[in-house]
């Protein structure tokens, strides 16, 4: 097996953890502040990743934080925009329109990276595309948080080509864990900036559901999920880390069956749902078939 294909499967493993992590999120959305549990989540992951990765964290410099920072700030901003876009769009718009970094991806990586993807790839694309459109959908007119959701996009798409971008340049045990670091410390500075700047902070319950939520998605979620996402597309490119994250709704979608919501309710599998997961999957295995092809 190639390292290529091992990385792709590393990435296509991290999808699972983070689509089976919509539903605990939604599950605690009203029991603490997205900017709380997201300071929380990527400290946990900071932690972790600084005890696994405790030998390989010596040397960093300031290129390597300055770097590191950067996709920070993307990762930060793109999180932080899908939530407040969710405040006036829907979550079905929300899901589509992220979604849509899978073909930002590719063009952006012509002008950045000086890339361009294969033609097999850029049907993938398409066929994720048009998938994501079955699966989530768009309802409604555009409004604001369309708006902060497509920049949300921008910012996803544009961590991950720079991931790749400065993967050949340092050492990636330091970027994967710069990256979740930065990421906490601008979470907890707006954690703190709320606290003081508002004079009825949003409360926090801090029961055992909250704290498993963190400690599963810090753990898996982040430390392994960034992790491995930051590792593999060493080995990968842009546009096919950006492919196979399109199956991140698909077991969003999956979990969202099996596991009932705070009303004790599941979602109800559809048609439409069948048809987006499909498609999404066929455009993997069109890119990934003719990759087979090339190696034998």
């Amino acid at each position: 097996m190639s390292k290529q294909l091992k990385a792709d499967l590393s990435i296509f493993s991290i999808t699972i953890i983070w689509g089976s992590s919509f539903i605990v999120m939604k599950n605690i959305s009203d029991d603490i502040p997205a900017y709380a549990y997201l300071a929380m989540r990527f400290l946990v992951a900071s932690i972790i990743l600084a005890i696994v990765f405790n030998k390989r964290l010596k040397g960093i410099n300031l290129g390597d934080i300055m770097r590191g920072s950067l996709i920070a700030v993307l990762l930060y901003a793109g999180m932080m925009l899908q939530v407040l876009g969710l405040k006036t769009t829907t979550a079905s718009n929300s899901a589509f329109i992220t979604g849509l970094c899978v073909i930002m991806v590719p063009i952006i990586s012509v002008f950045l990276l000086k890339k361009r993807p294969p033609v097999n790839a850029v049907i993938g694309v398409f066929l994720a595309a048009v998938g994501l459109f079955f699966l989530t959908g768009f309802q409604g007119n555009w409004v604001k948080g369309d708006t902060l959701t497509l920049i949300c996009a921008i910012c996803f798409a544009l961590q991950i080509i720079f991931i790749d971008k400065f993967a050949s340049d340092m050492n990636i045990y330091h970027l994967a864990f710069i990256q979740v670091a930065a990421t906490a410390v601008f979470y907890l500075i707006t954690w703190a900036g709320v606290a003081f700047t508002s004079d009825n902070p949003d409360p926090i319950a801090f029961d055992s559901k909250v704290i498993l939520t963190i400690l599963y998605t810090g753990a898996l979620g982040t430390a392994f999920g960034y992790s491995v996402q930051t590792i593999a597309q060493k080995y990968t490119t842009p546009t096919r880390t950006a492919l196979i994250l399109t199956c991140e709704p698909v077991f969003g979608a999956i979990f969202a069956l099996i596991v009932p919501d705070i009303h004790g309710n599941t979602e109800v599998l559809t048609i439409q749902t069948i048809i987006g997961s499909l498609l999404i999957l066929s455009g993997m295995v069109i890119t990934e078939l003719k990759f087979r092809k090339n190696i034998l």
